[in-house]
């Protein structure tokens, strides 16, 4: 099943790619380059906004890549039906969905550090911190994988697309993909709200990766911490949901 999916995604690549890549990278263009450019934006504000749009494109990514294909399969298509039949527990079907999401999820987001070279001219980056980057991709692919398996499943395929813009856009602008999360101290109110998006955990971890003395961040560490339950969770409620379709 993953190799049948992953076959698929190359011959689509282009269509892939236009998805997953096309908003972060015009994100990253006007706000990195042409803001920048015209003086709008203070020096070091891309360091702030590359690691935020590294985390973004983990996590919309591997939501993408299961939240639509999810209501589809189970609403009219019914391809899932196929998988379902297959001789294995269900919970591989389940398992094999998140290996997918996450595959893509690491693959748009690689893709995006050439880009941001090409489009900035150079990137911040550590070596030694490589580690932590690398988690911060992985944290940033299950999370959205959490909240696609989740959509995915509970969500009835008319209400799919009012559903995605009711929650992608508070994900989005809570998440601290374009201002680190010390510098709302001022806003209190709103520094406490964004503390309930996972994403948010992502981007200060992506930020703690790469910008560790640039910019002020929440510590690594608290980031791990929050983000290993609150994936448990969304992959728990999701899979759960998941059964109950599967069900039906």
């Amino acid at each position: 099943m993953l190799h049948r999916d992953l076959y698929v995604t190359w011959r689509e690549l282009p269509a892939f790619l236009a998805q997953v890549i096309l908003q972060p990278l015009f994100l990253l263009f006007v706000f990195g380059y042409v803001l920048k450019t015209l003086n709008y934006t203070q020096n070091g504000y891309t360091n702030v906004l590359y690691p935020g749009l590294l985390a973004l494109t983990a996590v919309l990514t591997a939501l993408q890549a299961l939240a639509f294909p999810l209501v589809a399969e189970f609403g009219w298509t019914k391809e899932i039906e196929d998988r379902l039949l297959a001789p294995m527990p269900t919970s591989y079907v389940v398992a094999e969905k998140v290996v997918f999401a996450v595959l893509r999820s690491l693959t748009a987001t690689l893709i995006m550090i050439p880009l941001g070279i090409i489009i900035l001219g150079s990137i911040p980056w550590h070596w030694d911190l490589f580690p932590l980057f690398l988690a911060g991709l992985v944290f940033g692919a299950l999370v959205g994988a959490g909240f696609g398996l989740v959509m995915g499943t509970f969500v009835r395929p008319e209400k799919i697309s009012l559903l995605f813009a009711i929650v992608f856009t508070p994900l989005l602008f809570t998440g601290c993909t374009q201002y680190p999360w010390p510098s709302l101290d001022q806003i209190r109110w709103f520094q406490i709200i964004t503390l309930f998006n996972p994403m948010t955990y992502v981007s200060e971890l992506m930020r703690g990766a790469m910008v560790p003395d640039e910019v002020p961040h929440i510590a690594p560490w608290i980031c791990i911490v929050v983000l290993i339950p609150a994936v448990s969770v969304l992959l728990a409620i999701g899979t759960r949901g998941f059964y109950r379709r599967a069900i039906d």
